[in-house]
């Protein structure tokens, strides 16, 4: 069965439970497994599908299809903003420029996602983590590979990867070697 399945069925024999405690308390109350917290179980569901402008950061879905990650650069301070930005807080009304960000990175931290947003349920356990660019710049990104393998401090590399089965562009750390820093 799958994950997807495997919480549609949960989520029925939840939602059986609401319905009874509605009826015997007047509550949609269910209760943490764990700590024994009353939790409210909302019945509605929540369907999201979204347009949003990138307009101004076009240039960065861009130059994914060339293979490179772009961040933006503050003319007047200096400071690199990923994901990139436009604006600068720190000198506002200056000016950003584009740069191309270094791909080798040490990996800062990393957990694995096994309890996923229900928009991710159809993916395996997957692990995301927080690496950080040979220039200083910390970007947080999915991270392949076994994460038994994976350990704080390692190499990575940045690389442009295409997310099935949706099809899109995106980037994920790559194990390159074992070492601490």
């Amino acid at each position: 069965m799958s994950q997807r399945r495997e919480m549609e069925e949960f989520l029925r024999q939840v939602e059986g439970f609401v319905e009874e405690m509605k009826r015997s308390m007047g509550l949609p109350l269910v209760f943490d497994q764990k700590t024994g917290a009353a939790l409210w179980f909302d019945q509605r569901e929540l369907r999201l599908r979204f347009t949003i402008s990138v307009e101004k950061i076009r240039k960065f879905f861009e130059a994914l299809s060339e293979g490179k990650i772009l961040a933006t650069r503050c003319k007047e301070t200096g400071t690199i903003y990923f994901p990139p930005q436009v604006d600068c807080p720190e000198a506002p009304g200056s000016e950003v420029e584009w740069v191309e960000l270094p791909r080798e990175g040490r990996l800062l931290t990393f957990t694995v996602i096994n309890v996923k947003p229900f928009s991710f349920s159809h993916y395996e356990d997957y692990v995301v983590g927080v690496g950080r660019l040979e220039n200083g710049v910390n970007v947080l990104a999915w991270v392949r590979g076994d994460p038994r393998k994976l350990k704080r401090g390692m190499k990575v590399r940045l690389e442009v990867v295409r997310r099935e089965p949706e099809g899109y562009l995106t980037y994920e750390w790559v194990p390159t070697g074992e070492g601490e820093s």
